[in-house]
């Protein structure tokens, strides 16, 4: 099932006795879990209804004897196990031995009174194994992959409408901009912008551009933007300001080629009739990141970025080989891009 399902059944307290949660998207996942907490376990008995356990440091055959083992003092609990080696494809790594058929007999005839979740931080399971297969047949297995840009966008405006405050859509784009797609960084920025406006106030465009810096990889987002507009100017204004901020001119080189390697491969794949999601999945980038770069990458042509990325190669070898100076390098690649045709 999708997050949204799961988010769903545990509001209707429709608890199932087995989760197995994996995705790439942690808040999303760290989430749901608060919310089962919160809907299974009284404050009060907390330190009783809760069981940790991680299967790189216990064996399966411990964490079923507590799954089966009767809660005491309290009417249930919840058994948390953070997993890397039962349901996540790669090599078992771990020295401890665990036994698959123990969860599948468990998986059979769960305890009432348990609730059993595997946490598994991986984009995707093992299909190939027995245990993935069965949970998957008790329609136990939770997805947590990155929402889509317009769920983002409405992720952050009931974040700051529950706080009772106004966030509108372009201050919303705004924070994501400046931020990125980390869940747990929009929230904390979210939450600062909300206790600034006030009990029933407005997050406005101007308190954003004030209070959030924008992260490094933010800034080459807009100065790609700035290239892409061929704004000459404000691409060379930003590229001081990341000096001044001690930023290397060959990490800022390293992830400029990255975006322009990630606009060649947007087009290219958006020429072979991939979606936004195929792209981002292909891509390894966030979904709000794809749209980003589609949207800078209609600026330049598939020959055109071509160039700019040997033009890049050659510049980071006459930058590593002292051929020529660092900050002026990168600096003289902006001015002749920006000024150029994008097309």
């Amino acid at each position: 099932m999708d997050a949204k399902k799961a988010f769903r059944l545990i509001k209707q307290d429709q608890v199932s006795p087995i989760f197995v949660c994996y995705g790439t998207e942690s808040y999303l996942m760290n989430e749901f879990i608060e919310r089962m907490l919160e809907q299974l376990v009284q404050p009060e008995h907390k330190e009783m209804a809760i069981v940790r356990f991680d299967t790189g440091e216990t064996p399966l055959d411990t964490i079923i004897d507590e799954a089966e083992t009767l809660p005491f003092l309290v009417p249930s609990k919840i058994v948390l196990v953070r997993d890397n080696v039962l349901f996540a494809a790669g090599k078992d790594s771990s020295r401890i031995e665990h036994r698959p058929e123990r969860l599948l007999a468990y998986m059979e005839q769960p305890m009432d009174t348990t609730v059993l979740v595997f946490i598994v931080s991986h984009e995707k399971l093992d299909e190939r194994k027995k245990i993935v297969k069965t949970a998957k047949a008790k329609d136990a297995v939770v997805s947590f992959g990155p929402l889509q840009p317009d769920e983002l966008l409405r992720w952050l405006l009931k974040r700051a409408s529950n706080q009772e405050r106004s966030l509108g859509t372009e201050t919303a784009e705004e924070l994501i901009r400046r931020v990125g797609t980390d869940m747990h960084a929009l929230a904390a920025e979210t939450d600062k912008l909300c206790l600034h406006a006030g009990q029933g106030g407005t997050v406005t465009l101007d308190a954003v551009k004030t209070l959030v810096p924008m992260a490094t990889e933010q800034n080459v987002f807009k100065l790609t933007e700035e290239l892409a507009a061929l704004r000459t100017r404000e691409a060379i204004t930003l590229y001081y300001d990341l000096l001044k901020q001690r930023e290397e001119p060959i990490k800022l080189l390293a992830l400029l080629v990255r975006q322009f390697r990630n606009m060649l491969y947007v087009k290219e794949l958006g020429n072979q009739g991939y979606s936004p999601q195929q792209m981002a999945s292909q891509l390894g980038l966030h979904p709000y990141a794809v749209k980003i770069t589609g949207e800078q990458a209609r600026k330049f042509s598939q020959e055109r970025l071509a160039v700019l990325l040997n033009e890049l190669a050659e510049l980071d070898y006459a930058m590593k080989t002292g051929r020529v100076e660092k900050a002026l390098g990168l600096e003289l690649f902006l001015l002749k891009t920006g000024s150029g045709s994008a097309g």
